[in-house]
């Protein structure tokens, strides 16, 4: 089997997971900055290859959202394949090391809270969804 095309169809399937969610998948720098200048909250899914994003965070990220407070945008960026739109996401995640996969929870464009990978890596997609639903009822209104 071919490496490259065996990566590809890893990274398809991952990317799939979170847009099949409902989260906006931004691949430009151009696009995290239009999505960052919208009002109101916005949780960023930095997705990964690794076995806690797809074993924890990409399951996190589609369960979590499915409750009584929700942000008002999701949207994720795909570290170690979109760098420029990642690397511009980071820009906004002042405070923050560099960390996938993570969740950034941002009002009006300046980050409020992270998850880290630290949060991730050996919890539950359980307990991650908990953190995050904990994130909503702090941050955002009811849907």
């Amino acid at each position: 089997m071919d490496f490259n095309l065996f990566m590809e169809d890893v990274v398809n399937a991952a990317r799939e997971d979170v847009r099949d969610a409902g989260y906006e998948e931004l691949t430009t720098s151009e696009s995290v900055e239009e999505a960052m200048k919208r009002q109101g909250s916005t949780l960023v899914m930095v997705n990964s290859t690794c076995g806690c994003a797809g074993g924890v965070a990409r399951p996190a990220a589609a369960n979590a959202i499915h409750y009584d407070k929700r942000p008002d945008h999701l949207v994720t960026v795909f570290a170690g394949q979109d760098r420029e739109a990642t690397e511009k996401a980071r820009e906004y995640f002042e405070g923050y090391p560099p960390s996938s996969p993570s969740f950034a929870f941002l009002k009006d464009g300046e980050v409020v809270t992270m998850l880290e990978r630290s949060d991730i890596e050996g919890y539950s997609a359980m307990d991650v969804v908990g953190k995050l639903q904990k994130v909503f009822d702090d941050h955002c209104e009811e849907v």
